[in-house]
């Protein structure tokens, strides 16, 4: 029984691991340009992305207002997604703004980007406002 539990505590950790990814800042360049956001606003968003999660697709943070911000872009849960279902201006579960596939939460972030531009994000105007930011050269 105790092989079992720490079998099973094990293949866990796996699990969860293989579903998240954490970029390098060439990767995440490399994905955005992927994933259609356009060449000359890459280095705004991998500031925003570094700043707001660390490049790590699994990031979730709690916000005062209750809310949490969600993923690679911290998308917030309180007006873009909900749990369990689709929903919110995006028409998505909140739980896949959390996970290594980053098709669903970029486009997300486009339309969040249209609706706010880059001031929606705190971490853009905290880190990456009023700077030159050019694509990261790899």
């Amino acid at each position: 029984m105790k092989y079992c539990t720490v079998f099973l505590l094990f293949a866990s950790f796996c699990f969860q691991q293989s579903s998240t990814k954490v970029f390098t800042r060439c990767g995440l360049t490399q994905e955005l340009l992927k994933q259609g956001f356009p060449r000359s606003f890459v280095g705004n968003w991998v500031c925003l992305i570094e700043s707001e999660s660390s490049k790590d697709t699994s990031k979730v943070t709690n916000k005062a207002n209750g809310s949490k911000g969600l993923g690679l872009f911290q998308i917030s849960s309180k007006e873009w997604c909900t749990y369990n279902t689709p929903g919110g201006k995006c028409n998505m579960k909140c739980e896949d703004l959390v996970n290594e596939d980053i098709s669903d939460d970029s486009s997300c972030a486009k339309k969040m980007h249209g609706e706010l531009g880059f001031r929606g994000w705190e971490g853009w105007k905290r880190s990456c406002y009023r700077r030159k930011l050019p694509i990261p050269n790899c």
